[in-house]
């Protein structure tokens, strides 16, 4: 085992992990699991993108509030 996982330059861990995960499964299988996992990572990166935006937006709609009611604050005091 040893002598397998210098010639290929891989830790036992990570040979060990690897085969936890794809043993028994055909090649066809195993590329259709990493086109899935590739996809699920951009899908997860779209909604936190898309959550930073809706963020970004609410707290933008919330600021010009703020400011509106601070502008009708002080015309009130002026008049």
């Amino acid at each position: 085992m040893k002598e397998i996982t210098r010639r290929h330059g891989i830790s036992e861990q990570s040979f060990y992990r690897w085969k936890s995960k794809y043993s028994g499964m055909e090649a066809p299988d195993a590329r259709r699991l990493k086109e899935l996992e590739a996809e699920n990572a951009k899908l997860k990166k779209l909604l936190a993108e898309a959550r930073l935006d809706n963020a970004a937006l609410k707290a933008a709609r919330s600021d010009g509030r703020e400011a509106r009611s601070a502008e009708s604050g002080e015309a009130g005091r002026q008049a």
